[in-house]
C-alpha cells in the first residue's frame, strides 16, 4: 500500500505544489489548510508521515507538534519553514519533530526524510510485532513449542544471548524461523535497547552489496546522488545485526565482511574516514557452509570467524508437538488482524495439520493459517478448513503394501470387508481418521459416514 502523507500549511499554494509532487512519487496525500482541524484529521486519515509548517498564520507550529506527539507518539513529523532558525530547529527536534526542512523545499532531500522516516517506521513495526511475539507469556512459550528439542535449544540460546559480543551463526532450513530466534537473542542480551538490523544477503544485487553493508559516499558509483548513505552496520552500531542468508555472499564481499568482523571498523564506499563500530553479528543460512567451502563457495576464515557458537533450528517435521502451539499462535494473530472470532482449532484439524510434512515449516504454516482464518466464518477450525492440505501431497502416506484379497469359497458380504478394511486401517494410523481416510481414498466426512453406518466406534485408538 502506498505510503500516506498528510501536509498542514495555510499556504495553499505551498501544499497544493507539494501535494502534486509528490502525488506523482505515489504518495497518498492530504492538506490541511486549517490548523484547528490538524488533530481530528491526523486520527481520520491516519498518515504514515506529517509535514507541518513550524510558522503558521494564527498559530504556532511547534504548538500543534506538541500536540500532535502527546496524542500520537510514534507518528514522524517534519518541520517546514522559510527561516533558517537554528534555535527554532533545535526546539522543534526536542519537542518531537522527526526531521526539519527548510524552504524552499530542495526534492532530493524531502524524498530523503521521508524515505528515512518510512523505513522507521517499518524497523519499529517490525521489531514491535516481534517483541510482542516474543515477550508475551503466550509466544514466549508457545511461538517456539514445547518440545523437549526445542526447549533444550531455547536453554542454549537463552545462556548464548546473555553475552553481548558472542557471533553466532543460524542454521536451519528455509523457514524454521532463523530471523525469530535471532531477534529473540538480541530480546534476551545486554543490547535489547538499540537496534536490530536484518539484512538477507541473498537479495542484494552484487555490485550493491558494499554498500549496503557499509554505506557509501555521494558519487562513490553511478546512482551514489545522496550526500551519505549509511550502511546496515552503521545503523545497528550498539545493537545487533543479522546477516541473513550469509552463505549467498560473493566471495570478494566475504572478505571485506571478514575484515569488519575482524576489527570492527570500515570505510563507506568512495569515503575517506574509517568508521568504528560495536555491533553483535549474527548470521544465519539454510545452506551446509561447511559443504560451501569444500565447493570453494564460502571462506573457511569467514566460516571459523562466524562459528564461535551455533545453533541448529530443527525443522517443524521433526517436532510435531509443536505444531499445535504454533498454530495457536498464529491463529490468535490473525484473528486479531482479520477481527476474527474464532478463537479453537478441534482435534481433526490439529491431527490434519501434524500429519502435514511442511516442506516450508514454520513460514508455510504461517501462510496456511492466514489463509484460513481469513476465509473462516466459523468460531472454531476444523480439517474442513484445511482441505487443501488434503489436496497436496504433503500429508504423509503409509507405505504402500501389496494387497491381496482373499474371498471365501461362500462368499462374504461386502458391509463385513468395508468394516474389516476401514477398523485395519484406523489401527495402521492409530486412530486417526484424517490419514485413514488419506489412504483409503475417501472424504473425511464420507469416512465418518461409513464409520456409522457399519457401526465402528469413533475412538482415537483401535486395538
Amino acid at each position: 500500500m502506498e505510503p500516506k502523507v498528510l501536509i498542514i500549511d495555510d499556504d495553499d499554494l505551498v501544499a497544493s505544489s507539494l501535494k502534486k509532487v509528490l502525488t506523482k512519487q505515489n504518495y497518498i496525500v492530504e492538506t490541511c489548510l486549517d490548523a484547528n482541524e490538524a488533530k481530528n484529521l491526523v486520527a481520520e486519515f491516519q498518515p504514515d508521515v506529517v509535514l507541518l509548517d513550524i510558522y503558521l498564520t494564527n498559530f504556532n507550529g511547534i504548538d500543534i507538534l506538541r500536540v500532535l506527539k502527546k496524542s500520537f507518539r510514534d507518528l514522524p513529523v517534519v518541520m517546514i519553514t522559510g527561516y533558517a532558525d537554528v534555535k527554532m530547529a533545535v526546539t522543534s527536534i526536542k519537542s518531537g519533530a522527526f526531521d526539519f526542512l527548510l524552504k524552499p523545499i530542495d526534492l532530493e532531500q524531502l524524498n530523503l526524510v521521508l524515505n528515512k522516516a518510512l523505513e522507521n517506521i517499518r524497523l519499529k513495526s517490525e521489531v514491535d510485532r516481534l517483541t510482542t511475539l516474543l515477550e508475551t507469556d503466550t509466544l514466549s512459550k508457545d511461538f517456539f513449542g514445547r518440545s523437549s528439542k526445542i526447549q533444550k535449544l531455547l536453554t542454549s540460546v537463552e545462556k548464548l544471548a546473555k553475552s553481548a559480543d558472542t557471533t553466532i551463526l543460524i542454521e536451519g532450513e528455509s523457514g524454521t524461523g532463523k530471523e525469530i530466534f535471532a531477534q529473540f537473542i538480541h530480546q534476551k542480551s545486554p543490547r535489547n535497547s538499540a537496534s536490530f538490523i536484518t539484512i538477507n544477503c541473498a537479495t542484494i544485487p552484487r555490485d550493491l552489496a558494499e554498500s549496503e553493508l557499509f554505506g557509501h559516499e555521494k558519487g562513490a558509483f553511478t546512482g551514489a546522488s545522496q550526500k551519505t548513505k549509511l550502511g546496515k552496520f552503521e545503523l545497528a552500531n550498539g545493537g545487533t545485526i543479522l546477516l541473513d542468508e550469509i552463505g549467498e555472499l560473493s566471495l570478494d564481499m566475504q572478505v571485506k565482511l571478514l575484515r569488519v568482523l575482524q576489527e570492527r571498523k570500515f570505510y563507506r564506499l568512495g569515503g575517506e574516514k574509517e568508521i568504528v563500530v560495536n555491533v553483535r553479528v549474527l548470521a544465519a543460512t539454510n545452506r551446509n557452509l561447511e559443504e560451501e567451502i569444500e565447493k570453494g563457495n564460502f571462506r573457511e576464515d569467514l566460516y571459523y570467524r562466524l562459528n564461535v557458537a551455533k545453533i541448529l533450528i530443527p525443522p517443524l517435521r521433526e517436532r510435531k508437538e509443536d505444531i499445535p502451539y504454533i498454530a495457536y499462535s498464529f491463529l490468535k494473530e490473525f484473528a486479531q488482524k482479520f477481527n476474527k472470532e474464532i478463537d479453537s482449532i478441534d482435534s481433526s484439524a490439529i491431527e490434519l495439520l501434524k500429519s502435514y510434512h511442511w516442506k516450508g515449516n514454520i513460514r508455510e504454516l504461517r501462510n496456511v493459517m492466514e489463509r484460513v482464518v481469513l476465509l473462516c466464518e466459523d468460531l472454531e477450525l476444523t480439517d474442513h478448513h484445511f482441505g487443501v492440505l488434503l489436496d497436496n501431497k504433503g500429508v504423509e502416506q503409509q507405505p504402500d503394501d501389496k494387497f491381496v484379497l482373499q474371498i471365501p469359497a461362500k462368499g462374504i458380504k461386502i458391509d463385513i470387508v468395508l468394516k474389516s478394511l476401514i477398523q485395519k486401517t484406523l489401527k495402521i494410523t492409530g486412530g486417526n481418521q484424517v490419514k485413514a481416510a488419506k489412504i483409503l481414498g475417501l472424504s473425511r466426512s464420507k469416512l465418518r459416514y461409513r464409520m456409522e453406518q457399519l457401526g465402528i466406534e469413533v475412538t482415537k485408538q483401535i486395538n
